[in-house]
């Protein structure tokens, strides 16, 4: 029951001077406390007042930190649903669990290490040499504008983000527990170390390499994984036969979708959130950043069903969505370094690289389900080049690179450095993912046997389907033709 409700509906007593209009009321009362703080801040010394006005800032940035950290976590979902919907009806579970544990096992992990070589004190700016298993009196420093804890949490949620998208490019006939290991070492190993040439006092960042929230760092890291990952396992049965590429549809388009539209929302902690406060002029900053993503997840989207119309003659569902995603990675390095106007351009020229990359990724035979490669790692490129091209130079200063944009009269410096630390990464992440692989190829296994992945891997890992109450799609539908498959009678997903 609101306050005026219940002075409306309270008896009055019958006497002089009662006050009947309840918003008086809340007035006298809101003026009276704020007098009271007035005559509290008036007693307190200049150097008090000074100190709780900074506590507030404080606390305003570390909040607004975490409640990022809140939405990019939520990303985790968006990442779940798209890929579910993008895989076929038999490997649905499967994929699902993966994502959970990408969240899980990646708290632990970026807890215990991750953190550590990401932000600790830096060893030769290549990788940080402590902060590791951190207690609860450990994460208390404040001198970069928000709580140390506050970082680990946004962090935490960013390294989630990279594991997940590997995920995707390995479906529907990767061992389980093949990826439970692969997944610890790129939370706790590979990005990290990435990470802290960029921002945590490394190398990349030394040289003024500009990636605002991670089109590179954080994007083409799993994507390069992941790609390394597809070549090891090879592709899915009946994926490509000859010189034929055969569709393989995923089973469920409106999970993608709203997959896809948790992630775009997602996203606005994603970029905004990496001002790391509100302090400052950076509210107003956050606010740009986020016009700024907007922009370009609506060209993305735009110019990849345009393209898609042009060239298949369909308006295709599935090349639409990931081209808002190729969109929003396009963004992400720049978002807090470009115009709106470039950031509608660098969208609609992600949603291009998206189309034109899925083609070229299926003419060389890697199989990647879900696009993941194209979407994280082209576009993460591409994204990472284009502030050399569009940084102001007025960001470009404030980040202390050492030049802005080549087509905003900055010369070709930055386009240098940019392309210096997409090298550096696709070097890092290509090799040591690589040699992960093919130790996990040769020891435990990376791929399940071929009858396994023909049933699906539900029920063969997991013992259950994601729909044990349904009818499986029978065989000789699209689903199922498509990959060339021979399956037996269908069943019940999950069923004996």
């Amino acid at each position: 029951m609101t306050l005026a409700r219940m002075v409306r509906t309270a008896p009055l007593p019958r006497s002089f001077g009662v006050v009947r209009k309840p918003g008086l009321g809340l007035f006298l009362g809101i003026l009276t406390g704020l007098l009271a703080t007035l005559g509290i801040a008036y007693s307190q010394t200049a150097e008090e007042n000074a100190a709780a006005l900074a506590d507030i800032i404080l606390a305003v940035d570390t909040i607004w930190f975490v409640i990022a950290g809140i939405l990019v976590f939520f990303m985790q979902a968006g990442f779940g649903l798209l890929e579910a919907g993008f895989v076929r009806v038999k490997n649905t579970t499967n994929i699902l669990m993966k994502n959970v544990l990408d969240a899980s096992l990646g708290a632990v992990v970026w807890w215990a290490v991750g953190f550590g070589f990401a932000f600790g004190g830096s060893q030769g700016s290549f990788i940080g040499g402590d902060s590791f298993f951190p207690a609860l009196g450990g994460l208390t420093d404040t001198s970069g504008g928000v709580s140390e804890a506050a970082v680990f949490f946004f962090q935490w949620a960013f390294a989630a983000t990279a594991a997940t998208i590997v995920s995707g490019a390995l479906a529907e006939r990767t061992k389980f527990s093949a990826y439970l290991f692969y997944t610890v070492f790129v939370t706790g190993i590979i990005y990290p170390i990435v990470i802290h040439w960029g921002w945590g006092g490394g190398w990349l960042g030394d040289r003024g390499f500009m990636d605002y929230a991670g089109s590179t760092l954080v994007h083409s890291v799993g994507a390069w994984a992941g790609m390394m990952g597809a070549i090891l396992v090879g592709p899915r049965i009946g994926k490509y036969v000859g010189s034929e590429i055969r569709a393989i549809p995923g089973h469920n388009m409106t999970l993608a979708t709203l997959g896809m539209f948790i992630l775009w929302f997602g996203w606005y902690g994603f970029n905004p959130g990496s001002t790391l406060g509100l302090s400052g002029g950076l509210a107003t900053e956050a606010a740009w950043i986020a016009i700024n993503t907007t922009l370009s997840a609506g060209a993305g989207a735009i110019v990849a069903v345009a393209i898609a119309k042009m060239r298949y003659g369909k308006a295709d569902l599935g090349l639409t969505l990931n081209g808002a995603l190729a969109g929003l990675v396009s963004i992400t390095a720049g978002c807090g370094f470009v115009e709106p106007w470039a950031a509608l351009l660098i969208g609609a020229i992600g949603g291009g690289v998206v189309v034109f990359s899925v083609e070229f990724f299926d003419r060389i035979r890697i199989d990647d389900p879900v696009g993941a490669i194209s979407v994280h790692g082209a576009c993460g490129v591409w994204g990472t080049l284009a502030v050399g091209l569009f940084a102001t130079a007025g960001a470009a200063e404030a980040w202390g690179a050492p030049g802005h944009g080549l087509f905003m009269g900055g010369g070709f410096r930055a386009l240098f450095e940019q392309l210096i630390g997409v090298l550096a990464i696709f070097a890092w992440v290509t090799v040591t993912a690589g040699i992960l692989f093919f130790v996990i190829k040769n020891t435990i296994g990376l791929r399940v046997s071929e009858q396994e992945e023909l049933a699906g891997l539900d029920v063969q890992e997991h013992g259950i389907g994601a729909y044990p109450e349904f009818p499986t799609v029978a065989p000789g539908v699209a689903v199922e033709v498509s990959a060339g498959e021979e399956l037996p009678a269908a069943g019940h997903a999950g069923g004996d």
